[in-house]
């Protein structure tokens, strides 16, 4: 249960993050990225000394993997979703930050309830195959079809078998896809 309770905050986290990617603009969404990474790790560092900080350690205690590295999760994320905004346009940097926010946690909570045939890492099928299905279909707000279907069943090869934390790779990997892809996105950017 406290693994889907943190899938379902990483999907609202993550959209939300795209949502202020597209409103905000280039510049200040990487302004805005860059801020709340350095307060993260400055968050990071505190906690990692010994001191309690009011919510931020009790969501860490609560949420958090275990990591050497407390909200490693969130920090790679907000890294991914920087290197996104500063390298591609933002027609490109918001379908990427999507597909990790939505593909990252519907196999997770997919998986965990429906989940029989595990293919590699503990990972299942059917958690993989649901992740690229409702990542093609939310991705059709932003690219055709086959784009759509690219982008998912990159993102989720990679969130099955990368050795790097998926949070850090997919969105890169999904907008260096879409910048290959010439006239997939709505708008044909």
């Amino acid at each position: 249960m406290q693994e889907i309770f943190r899938k379902l905050i990483h999907l609202i986290f993550g959209l939300l993050i795209a949502g202020m990617v597209y409103a905000a603009g280039k510049t200040n969404a990487a302004a805005i990225l860059a801020g709340g990474i350095f307060i993260g790790l400055v968050m990071v560092d505190l906690i990692l000394r010994g001191h309690r900080l009011w919510i931020f350690s009790d969501l860490v205690a609560q949420f958090d993997r275990n990591d050497r590295l407390p909200g490693k999760g969130a920090l790679m994320f907000g890294v991914s979703a920087l290197v996104c905004v500063i390298l591609f346009p933002v027609a490109i940097a918001v379908p990427a930050i999507v597909t990790l926010a939505v593909l990252d946690s519907v196999t997770t909570i997919a998986g965990q309830a429906f989940g029989r045939h595990r293919i590699y890492n503990g990972k299942s099928f059917e958690g993989t195959a649901a992740g690229i299905i409702v990542t093609t279909i939310v991705l059709l707000v932003f690219m055709s079809l086959p784009g759509a279907l690219a982008v998912a069943v990159l993102a989720g090869i990679i969130e099955l078998v990368s050795p790097v934390d998926d949070n850090l790779v997919i969105p890169v990997a999904v907008a260096v896809l879409l910048a290959v892809m010439p006239g997939v996105l709505v708008g044909g950017v």
